[in-house]
């Protein structure tokens, strides 16, 4: 008897909470939606994964790569004031 192997039960509404959280509460976790996001289109994509869930999975994927950004928006500024900080420092000590 020929047994079926049916793919996995995909995570995108998991995925998607993770990325919607990341932005209204948390952006620690867009990262993680982000990631899990792309292991599991991959999964989609090789056939392990139920495709069914793939708009939530994209969707939470979305979500969390734009929470990401939010996330290190505020450590790249923070870097280029320091820089700038010391630039001034540094030409100011020059005259």
């Amino acid at each position: 008897m020929d047994t079926l192997i049916r793919p996995q039960a995909h995570r995108g509404g998991l995925i998607l909470a993770l990325g919607i959280l990341g932005l209204v509460v948390c952006q620690v976790l867009g990262p993680f939606a982000w990631v899990m996001g792309n292991g599991e289109l991959r999964g989609m994509d090789a056939g392990a994964i139920d495709p069914e869930g793939r708009g939530l999975v994209e969707a939470g994927r979305i979500c969390g790569i734009v929470a990401a950004a939010l996330l290190a928006l505020p450590l790249v500024l923070g870097c280029l004031a320091l820089l700038l900080f010391l630039a001034a420092a540094v030409l100011s000590g020059l005259h």
